[in-house]
């Protein structure tokens, strides 16, 4: 049984959630309907509770080339106020997690700060790394993520809904706000950290709030929801929503034995950047080798041809062969066919290559497609 439980924990009891043990924490997994939880977000909003995330800062002068160093990106490079995707690996390449991290106002001349967003069950890890890495820069590493709640609006309707709590001269802070970038705001009468990201495929917002404001905020959002098909959302639709996106999950499509280049993310590698980073000369060598991973595998979209979902860990197959392992799997309730992500062996992975999926004793085919499954109309 999970030992740890978010500051929305009652509300979510009080909703009717079913609960799951995710990275460690008591988290909701469906309310009433997971599909109808999937199709809210697609067609109007979803509300989230990502309060299992974790939030660490890293200030200091050296702020910058600290996170150059640590992490595979070029921290560096990102603009005050924007954000960047990244991976912090081991040195032989492997992924401890995937990550975003915010770039922050300075705090003072002189002085970067930035907002580091590990994964739930890797954010103490993160933060240990971090903490370890940090040796000889400048820096100050705080987990902040024991204190900080995240909560999620995702879907169509999501900045009118958040525009229903903030100040109407603050509007123009939200609606001109750009994907991956955020900005502080005030929401429900409090000055809040307010994202542009997500993790649905859709347009929506996440926001920072200390843990003991967060019931307050949860309420008002749904109140400010009313009208525009707003429902709490749980892990369920999250799962379903984030695998159409073909966005990866760690645990599932990254891990360890993962390197960038097999899971797709080669372009989240800067080994232009002039410093040295941890994992540099591992991820240099594979690159160069031309091959997905050290196994030549790489990850690559499904698509199912009969009704016949693919579950993780079931067999790819080739003429009979085993040529790789589905990662995650499942009836696609926006395009109502089944999909899945997979690492399959790269003389196998081109788009429009038939392959088979072992659905528990019977061959079903299934064919390589272009990722991601589902892209929303802008």
């Amino acid at each position: 049984m999970s030992e740890n439980y978010t500051a929305l924990y009652e509300q979510h009891k009080k909703a009717g959630a079913s609960f799951t043990d995710f990275g460690g924490w008591q988290m909701p997994l469906k309310y009433e309907s997971e599909l109808a939880e999937h199709h809210a977000v697609r067609k109007s909003a979803g509300l989230f509770d990502l309060s299992h995330m974790g939030e660490v800062w890293v200030t200091g002068p050296d702020a910058a080339s600290f996170l150059d160093y640590a992490l595979v990106g070029k921290l560096s490079a990102v603009a005050v106020g924007k954000a960047k995707y990244s991976l912090i690996c081991n040195t032989d390449g492997g992924i401890i997690d995937d990550l975003i991290s915010y770039r922050r106002p300075a705090p003072e001349e002189g002085i970067d700060k930035y907002l580091v967003v590990p994964n739930a069950g890797n954010a103490k890890v993160v933060a240990a790394a971090l903490l370890e890495r940090a040796a000889g820069f400048d820096v100050v590493v705080e987990d902040a993520s024991a204190e900080t709640s995240l909560i999620a609006v995702q879907g169509p309707n999501a900045e009118a809904i958040l525009l229903k709590l903030v100040p109407a001269e603050q509007h123009a802070l939200v609606t001109e706000l750009k994907y991956y970038a955020a900005v502080e705001v005030s929401i429900n009468g409090q000055d809040l950290l307010l994202a542009r990201t997500g993790y649905t495929g859709e347009d929506g917002f996440e926001i920072y709030i200390p843990n003991v404001d967060a019931a307050g905020l949860w309420e008002a959002l749904l109140e400010a929801g009313e009208g525009h098909g707003l429902i709490p959302a749980g892990l369920a639709a999250r799962d379903s929503l984030r695998l159409e996106a073909g966005m990866p999950l760690y645990g599932n499509e990254l891990s360890r034995h993962v390197n960038a280049y097999a899971a797709g993310l080669g372009p989240v590698v800067s080994l232009a950047k002039e410093s040295d980073f941890i994992g540099r000369d591992a991820l240099t060598a594979i690159k160069a080798a031309g091959v997905g991973s050290a196994l030549g595998q790489k990850l690559v979209g499904l698509k199912g041809t009969g009704r016949r979902a693919a579950r993780a860990h079931y067999s790819v197959l080739k003429d009979g062969s085993l040529i790789g392992e589905v990662t995650s799997g499942q009836p696609s309730p926006t395009l109502g066919y089944p999909i899945a992500l997979a690492y399959v062996d790269v003389e196998h992975s081109e788009p429009g290559t038939i392959v088979d999926v072992d659905l528990r004793g019977k061959a079903e085919p299934f064919v390589v497609v272009q990722l991601p499954f589902y892209k929303r109309q802008k």
